[in-house]
């Protein structure tokens, strides 16, 4: 005959995360223990944090129709922007350096090439109603595109049109000379400018380029791109050289997005804007060179 052995309590297993804890439960996916806060609800049972994560990594993110990773529909990026240009907004009201110091005007983007993109930012101290209405089309557009390209792309397309919109500025302010200077000539080439419509006509671009690729109407912005660009000529002011650089900047990285919107290539898309920006800066450095070094070194204009 044989006897029976008496039954050993169970011995609880050790967290492999908190080697201090015991764990009564074991992960479905990977078998290991895990203690309670390491533990996750799936389908079946539990599983672990390093399995939660791993699965994660893993698996396919869902996408926009245009490769950009798909968010909850909220516009975070527009409303990072807005919120930008409103604090921005504050600082030019409480000191006028804040306008001299980022304002953009082509004599100085060769010294300080920051002020293409801060510029961007910047709104007319001497009257709210400049940003309100581009912040009342950025809030418009955003909340139709930025859900469609996905967060990333929206904020590079915003800010390279932005860019894009100071291109326009310098290529369009002519080829000042010294003698010009002399004469009181040439000044748009120190008119310094300010705004977020380079980058909002970038928007405006960007939407014509997409809606054609989805097969959408836009018809309405037909009549809104044109009723801008028509107070840029009438309204003493207004850049119409930065919507017209802007506007292309847009359309152009557009086209991009919609080339490498496909999975296989969706990740050169990066690679693609890159060289847009690129373009940007090479025909900018270009326009420079044509200029005297006496007034492509300027830093101060009396």
């Amino acid at each position: 005959m044989t006897s029976e052995a008496g039954h050993q309590p169970a011995v609880p297993s050790v967290c492999p995360r908190h080697p201090d804890r015991e764990a009564y439960v074991r992960c479905q996916r990977c078998g290991r223990p895990a203690c309670p806060e390491c533990q996750r609800p799936a389908p079946v049972g539990i599983q672990c944090v390093d399995c939660v994560r791993e699965a994660a990594r893993t698996s396919p993110q869902a996408r926009t129709i245009f490769g950009g990773r798909a968010t909850d529909g909220r516009p975070l990026v527009t409303y990072t922007i807005i919120g930008m240009c409103a604090l921005a907004y504050l600082g030019q009201l409480a000191s006028s350096e804040v306008t001299s110091r980022f304002a953009f005007a082509p004599y100085l983007g060769w010294t300080e090439p920051w002020r293409f993109v801060t510029a961007a930012f910047l709104h007319s101290p001497s009257t709210y109603l400049h940003i309100l209405f581009n912040m009342f089309a950025l809030w418009t557009l955003g909340q139709y595109l930025e859900p469609m390209l996905g967060r990333a792309r929206f904020a590079a397309l915003y800010l390279i049109s932005g860019i894009g919109g100071q291109v326009g500025v310098t290529l369009l302010a002519g080829s000042p000379t010294l003698a010009g200077i002399a004469a009181g000539q040439d000044r748009a080439w120190f008119t310094a400018v300010v705004g977020a419509s380079g980058a909002i006509f970038g928007l405006f671009g960007a939407l014509l380029v997409l809606n054609r690729h989805l097969g959408r109407s836009s018809a309405a912005m037909y009549a809104t791109i044109a009723i801008n660009a028509v107070f840029g000529f009438l309204y003493p002011g207004i850049s119409w050289q930065a919507h017209l650089g802007g506007f292309v900047t847009g359309i152009i990285c557009a086209l991009v997005i919609v080339l490498f919107r496909r999975q296989g290539v969706r990740h050169l898309v990066w690679i693609a804007l890159g060289l847009v920006l690129g373009l940007l800066v090479v025909v900018t450095v270009g326009k420079y060179l044509t200029v005297p070094p006496e007034i492509r070194n300027l830093t101060v204009f009396r």
